[in-house]
């Protein structure tokens, strides 16, 4: 089952798990099963079916904007990683 990756800003949203295990052939599906159990994290992440501007999301260590975007596949050993965009100035 893939492994997601909480960053720390959002774990107060997953009751303090920096992973969370969930099922699905592509990101959508896995992120979606993920948003389903933590409602919160979903409205962190996501603006209706997309993701939210300042999310990048990896499947092992690739950006799935350079893949197939929430259509990435992933596997039952893969990790995807929620990364929030980081601004400064």
């Amino acid at each position: 089952m893939p492994q997601v990756r909480i960053p720390t800003p959002l774990r107060p949203h997953t009751g303090g798990n920096d992973t969370v295990e969930a099922e699905g052939a592509t990101v959508g599906a896995v992120l979606g099963q993920v948003g389903e159990k933590y409602p919160a994290l979903r409205e962190r992440i996501f603006d209706g079916a997309e993701l939210r501007r300042f999310v990048n999301v990896y499947v092992n260590n690739e950006d799935i904007r350079y893949l197939d975007d929430l259509d990435t596949a992933v596997g039952e050993k893969d990790e995807v990683s929620i990364i929030p965009a980081v601004a400064g100035g």
